[in-house]
């Protein structure tokens, strides 16, 4: 970790551009070779690096402008996929992407975030951060009874199977450098919506919890030389949450994490507020969230610091870095104001530096 109070963090995506959208989707349709829209793809890259560092944050990723998903990376990299018209939870059907579904036996292809994470630390001077998605995320996005048992009878044999293909990835990032790796496990935290659990026709909320924790650490366990986050959230598309409510019901399932933060989201009202910190792991970090993406009132610092106070009342300043709630666009068709990312992210590290003055 930093060893200054109050470290920023992005949780991963900032919103594309229109041409690096469009870049994207000629790639998928094969209109552009994965090289030419590599080659394409670097220099927008390196903007939304600099985007970052001009904000003053201590760690950056790319932006994950070369992903068409948080998720959909991993299948992008590994064969046995195949697409179907599955949609995110909470989201008309009309403002969804198709989904892919394991069809057959995985076999990795390439590798998932290397060559991400080889570009970033090349192209920054400051920390760099790269994320992957959980296998227990994995799981829940990418399988159905229909289209997935022939290959893995169950979701949970088809989550075992993608952690060591994850776990592998990770082990890639930290020989290269990489500062912090972030497991994206959105899926763990929509176990709060009573409704989201009645779509997915959930019952047994303790299986799920001891899921997500089996799969971080398999991925996670013994691996040392990086800081590993995992990030929670309430699904997100156009400024909308899929889900809603307070992590009271997942909490007990943060402590047994071989992880060393957990970024989450408070600033938004949906997530119900940080009373649950009570029972925060007292052998954590807190990646607080201190913006709200879906809010386009962009935060000033003072409110920035406001909700670091409050969070104060229940976690020490040494275990609290801040960051925005969510990526702001996990999907590359979210659509999301990139200069407005940018003055939330410059707001919360003034923030950060108000709180560094007053506390350091």
């Amino acid at each position: 970790m930093n060893n200054i109070l109050f470290p920023t963090f992005v949780v991963g995506s900032l919103p594309r551009p229109q041409w690096v959208r469009d870049v994207i989707e000629d790639r998928k349709q094969g209109v552009l070779s994965w090289e030419a829209a590599e080659r394409l793809l670097d220099g927008a890259v390196r903007s939304a690096i600099s985007l970052q560092e001009r904000a003053g944050l201590d760690y950056v990723s790319d932006g994950e402008w070369r992903r068409e998903s948080y998720v959909k990376v991993f299948a992008d990299a590994v064969e046995g996929f195949a697409y179907d018209a599955h949609i995110e939870p909470g989201v008309e059907p009309a403002s969804s992407i198709p989904y892919p579904s394991v069809v057959s036996r995985m076999k990795a292809r390439r590798p998932i975030a290397a060559g991400e994470a080889r570009f970033l630390k090349k192209h920054t001077h400051v920390k760099a951060m790269v994320a992957l998605p959980s296998p227990y995320t994995i799981g829940r996005r990418m399988w159905t009874a229909q289209d997935s048992s022939a290959a893995y009878a169950t979701r949970e044999e088809f989550m075992e199977a993608c952690i060591p293909i994850v776990r592998r990835e990770v082990q890639r990032l930290v020989r290269l450098g990489v500062d912090a790796v972030q497991l994206d496990d959105p899926w763990l935290a929509l176990l709060v919506d009573p409704d989201y659990r009645q779509r997915e026709g959930i019952t047994d909320i303790d299986h799920e919890k001891e899921m997500s924790v089996r799969c971080i650490n398999g991925v996670t366990d013994g691996i040392e030389g990086a800081l590993f986050s995992v990030h929670l959230c309430h699904a997100h598309f156009n400024r909308r949450h899929g889900t809603k409510g307070p992590y009271d019901v997942i909490m007990d399932a943060l402590a047994p994490m071989k992880v060393h933060r957990f970024a989450m989201e408070f600033a938004t009202p949906d997530a119900g507020g940080i009373g649950v910190l009570t029972r925060f792991p007292k052998n954590k970090m807190l990646g607080l969230g201190v913006i709200d993406h879906t809010d386009k009132n962009v935060e000033t610092p003072e409110e920035v610091v406001a909700r670091v106070d409050a969070a104060l009342e229940f976690v020490p300043t040494g275990r609290i870095s801040l960051n925005p709630d969510c990526g702001f666009s996990p999907s590359s068709i979210n659509p999301m104001d990139l200069d407005e990312a940018y003055l939330k992210l410059r707001a919360m590290c003034e923030g950060a530096k108000l709180l560094r003055e007053r506390h350091g």
